[in-house]
């Protein structure tokens, strides 16, 4: 029906490349998110500051939350806040409750929980090693979207 599709940043999609991301998302079905999120992820409650991902905006916006679980390719934490989904974050944890180094990560999901309560989920940009003292926390495989 149309030959190019333009986006708001100025470029624009063939009608092969738009039709390609339909499919992508068409696969986007809860049991393979479900699949993807199947690995080891532990509940630990940590105190996090999370700041803009770019130097430049970083006095812009800060925030401060509680983790809700985390595992080797990403978290999930709770901010007063609504976080923008698809903004890069560099995430900052308590280390007297969570020994991890500063952090980036991309924000995948931002959820109302109630009026002063959003659920985030963040994907890191590489693994991180999760510490020795994640053993004294509840370890569980968690499936959920």
């Amino acid at each position: 029906m149309f030959d190019e599709i333009e986006s708001s940043l100025g470029g624009s999609f063939s009608a092969d490349e738009a039709f390609n991301v339909f499919q992508e998302l068409e696969q986007n079905r809860s049991e393979e998110i479900r699949k993807q999120r199947c690995r080891f992820r532990a509940a630990v409650k940590s105190a996090v500051t999370l700041e803009a991902g770019n130097s430049s905006a970083r006095r812009s916006f800060k925030a401060k939350g509680v983790t809700g679980d985390i595992s080797e390719s990403g978290l999930g934490a709770l901010f007063p806040v609504p976080i923008a989904v698809g903004d890069i974050y560099r995430l900052q944890f308590d280390q007297s409750e969570l020994a991890l180094p500063l952090t980036f990560a991309r924000c995948v999901r931002c959820r109302l929980i109630r009026e002063d309560a959003f659920e985030c989920g963040f994907l890191f940009f590489a693994p991180i090693g999760l510490p020795e003292n994640l053993g004294a926390h509840e370890k569980r495989v968690k499936c959920e979207v």
